[in-house]
């Protein structure tokens, strides 16, 4: 007969297997992905299929752990960059997503006559907010509670946490319909949106004109500061194209093609004269010179940390690097920045030259094939510690810790932010990530599922049929008002109101499912953007409302 760890282990394999089986349904075009594995958790611990509770918690805290870091690791080279497009503002409306949230508890409480404390285990159903109920759970004990105050968070809790879910799926699903929203139109706008960030790579076409740079050399024309931040890429002279080098001297009326920032535009229309109408095809129908543009993968260990100007500087290759490509995110190839291993460089130049460069950085693809699992558990050793330090607010006599989600998600996003400059790779494959991702939040739901199993029939029969009417009245009320706000007041796009109301709600399955359906990575971009504040003032609050219930 199977029995402990191994029965336990059985019982997740059978939720996820069935849940993932199910989460292939799909009715006109709607599905709900892997929350179907929450929902076959909930039918199995209903019919007493429990696992041993030490297993269920580790389970559903690793699985937490896993998803959020994957994602902190996808989303860190491009976090800060949205973080100044618009960061600001979509924190704002995630900490009135919360601040909402508990303002409609506390008036729910008020008219109903329900408890404040269970009003607390509802909302951090409502909002699928584990970490919130957990420090709450520790607030009331701590403050003289007995342990089945706590239980009766918990089934709470568990009653509200469905409809926390499909309600929110439900609500993006009707928020598709209702803004009109175009896919592609909605992906090409954030696209332009995103490439006008300071930071973002922009491609030039200027005439030069200017007669104060005409005959003079390049090293001549620019100077160092915004020699840093621009690549001249390719120069056209007589339908020509061919790759310049520091001593290439201009002559009038060439064609240069740049790739900069937004920040220094101006900059470069003054020194070369004015931008002209090119497109990107112009240059492939040229008279070449040199091939079509090339990508060359960062595959050798010891360049991680070297800035690009001196991985190059002994370089007499006819090649220009224009970009570094960073888990999808494109960056300026400017002298300063850190690569590090699995950085893709877009090159343009002779053959001889590329094939010089790709021998330099490695270009072998099968030395990526190996899992770089270094980065991973460093980080979640780190993001764990992190989570649990105390931070002790004036006029509070708990302190609020991030928790075992926040705290990995920042040190995540943080590592592939700054690793490089390190010297720590955090380079993991797309396949790699997501395999980590999924298994995480497959782990999570079927761990939330299978705990929630055995009183959630019981507490709808006792009277709790009245919570996931409040839950559901505080899941929608909130949503309701911060997406109209931000798409009619604050013109958000709809992908950053998917990542909104998933960082502002906590709500990994909703992440998943928008992603699943939507397939754009500024979703979680816009969730990771929000999320760690977001999760921060969940707990704050819940810990705040159990004191003042006291």
């Amino acid at each position: 007969m199977i029995s402990g760890t191994a029965f336990s282990i059985l019982l997740f394999a059978i939720a996820i297997t069935i849940g993932l089986l199910l989460a292939k349904l799909n009715i006109k075009g709607i599905t709900i992905g892997s929350t179907w594995i929450l929902f076959i958790g909930i039918l199995m611990g209903h019919f007493g299929l429990i696992p041993d509770p030490k297993v269920l918690s580790f389970m559903k805290d690793f699985g937490l752990i896993l998803f959020v870091y994957s994602i902190g690791l996808q989303v860190g080279p491009g976090f800060f960059s949205s973080f100044k497009n618009g960061g600001v503002k979509l924190n704002m409306l995630a900490v009135g997503l919360v601040l909402c949230s508990a303002l409609t508890a506390f008036v729910i409480h008020l008219i109903s006559g329900e408890s404040l404390q269970t009003m607390v285990g509802v909302m951090s159903g409502a909002v699928t907010n584990t970490p919130g109920l957990g420090a709450a759970q520790q607030t009331l004990l701590d403050s003289g509670g007995s342990p089945a105050e706590t239980s009766a968070l918990a089934s709470a809790y568990a009653v509200a946490y469905p409809f926390g879910v499909l309600g929110v799926l439900a609500l993006l699903i009707i928020f598709k319909a209702v803004f009109r929203v175009d896919l592609d139109k909605e992906t090409h706008a954030i696209e332009e949106q995103t490439s006008s960030v300071e930071g973002a790579p922009r491609r030039m076409h200027c005439a030069v004109t200017n007669p104060a740079v005409i005959d003079k050399p390049l090293k001549e024309v620019l100077g160092e500061e915004i020699r840093n931040e621009m690549v001249v890429s390719r120069i056209m002279r007589d339908g020509e194209e061919f790759v310049p080098n520091q001593d290439t001297v201009l002559k009038a009326d060439d064609k240069v093609l740049i790739v900069t920032t937004q920040k220094h535009v101006d900059s470069i229309r003054i020194i070369f004269g004015a931008e002209i109408p090119m497109h990107h095809v112009d240059w492939l129908n040229g008279k070449k010179t040199v091939p079509s543009l090339k990508r060359l993968g960062i595959t050798k260990s010891s360049l991680t940390g070297k800035k690009l100007g001196e991985i190059l500087l002994h370089c007499h290759y006819s090649v220009t690097v224009t970009r570094v490509v960073r888990s999808g995110v494109e960056l300026v190839a400017s002298p300063e920045l850190r690569v590090q291993v699995g950085d893709y460089l877009q090159v343009v130049g002779t053959k001889e030259g590329i094939d010089d460069i790709a021998k330099m950085v490695g270009n072998k693809a099968s030395a990526l094939d190996k899992p770089n699992l270094l980065p991973i558990f460093l980080g979640i050793t780190v993001g764990v510690i992190f989570g649990s330090i105390p931070i002790s607010l004036p006029g509070i006599p708990q302190p609020i810790k991030l928790g075992l989600a926040g705290g990995p998600l920042i040190i995540a996003i943080l590592l592939s932010s700054f690793g490089p400059r390190a010297h720590i790779t955090t380079y993991t494959t797309m396949s790699a990530n997501m395999m980590i991702r999924e298994i995480g939040i497959s782990f999570f739901l079927a761990a939330v599922g299978l705990g929630a199993g055995e009183t959630f029939v019981s507490s709808l029969l006792n009277g709790g049929w009245w919570w996931i009417l409040y839950g559901a009245i505080i899941t929608v009320v909130p949503i309701l008002i911060i997406a109209l706000l931000g798409r009619y007041v604050f013109k958000l796009n709809f992908f950053q109101i998917c990542g909104l109301v998933s960082g502002g709600t906590t709500n990994p399955p909703v992440l998943a499912f928008a992603q699943n359906s939507y397939g754009s990575k500024y979703v979680s971009l816009n969730y990771a953007t929000v999320y760690p504040l977001s999760m921060f003032m969940r707990v704050l609050v819940a810990q705040l409302m159990i004191l003042l219930a006291i």
